[in-house]
């Protein structure tokens, strides 16, 4: 029998969108081979907005087709940014 190890990886970091700093979630999916991560996020009335972000040719992008606040969308760079250096201190 072979056992394979495979770390979770997750994290927090706070973005400043829209004038407001937020807390953003980042939890890697480990069942995919492929590189994707769901991200979540409390909006302005307490309520959570959850997404998925997979890497591509380009780099990590929002996945899906829910309807996202602007304010999201707007921060996909720096989500991009955010995984690529949380992977890199690995």
């Amino acid at each position: 029998m072979k056992i394979e190890f495979v770390k979770n990886i997750q994290f927090t970091k706070l973005v400043k969108t829209e004038g407001r700093l937020r807390e953003f979630n980042f939890r890697k999916i480990n069942g995919i081979k492929e590189g994707r991560f769901t991200v979540d996020v409390s909006e302005d009335r307490g309520n959570r907005i959850i997404f998925s972000m997979q890497k591509d040719t380009e780099g990590w992008k929002i996945i899906g087709n829910e309807p996202l606040p602007d304010w999201i969308k707007k921060a996909e760079i720096t989500f991009h940014e955010l995984i690529e250096e949380e992977l890199r201190s690995m």
